[in-house]
């Protein structure tokens, strides 16, 4: 059984931290050490949407950052440029995005995983596995505080990855079953298991 959030529409890009504006063949003298020095407290990374998303994407949107190092961890940012034009060659938009990175753990020249949030709403999403269909209707099972099972019928909407969006028919909070629908009856109690 789980208790209902909100869930947010994403799209995946990928990006690569760092720029470097040197190249190797530059030689100022014999005498002269040219080096980089890199202030990572912020994190800068040029990235293209492809142009189907070009409508959607402007400066300010969230950005979700993920890197292999970090597996599970999530870091936050956001868009901070959008370019005016599509480029002809690759039919995408070149944006720029911004993370702050104050316990240096992201590293110039890392691969990141980039999911820019568009279109965003605040609406209730439930597990895909807590969704019975019958015929055109849609329900789930909703446990009152007496922990009974009652049939509730649901209006869905947009399905992303492993969820699915409730317009109407539970509210924020709701208490419903997340799996194993085959053995709950309408009406009957259930033993839940928290999640």
């Amino acid at each position: 059984m789980i208790k209902l959030k909100s869930g947010n529409v994403i799209a995946p890009f990928s990006g690569v931290l760092g720029y470097t504006g040197l190249t190797e063949d530059i030689l100022v003298s014999n005498n002269i050490f040219i080096i980089t020095l890199d202030d990572n407290s912020t994190i800068y990374s040029d990235i293209k949407i492809p142009e189907n998303y070009s409508g959607s994407i402007k400066k300010g949107l969230p950005v979700e950052i993920k890197i292999s190092s970090y597996k599970d961890k999530i870091f936050k940012g956001e868009v901070d440029y959008v370019s005016s034009r599509i480029n002809a060659d690759t039919r995408s938009l070149l944006s720029r995005i911004k993370v702050e990175n104050s316990n240096l753990e992201l590293i110039s020249g890392s691969l990141l995983e980039v999911s820019v949030k568009f279109n965003q709403r605040n609406s209730l999403s439930v597990p895909d596995t807590s969704v019975m269909i019958e015929g055109d209707k849609s329900y789930v099972y909703k446990i009152n505080d007496e922990n009974i099972a009652n049939k509730t019928e649901v209006t869905t909407g947009i399905r992303n990855d492993k969820s699915i969006e409730i317009v109407s028919g539970l509210t924020q909070g709701d208490i419903i079953v997340a799996e194993g629908l085959k053995k709950v009856r309408p009406r009957g109690k259930i033993k839940p298991i928290n999640k």
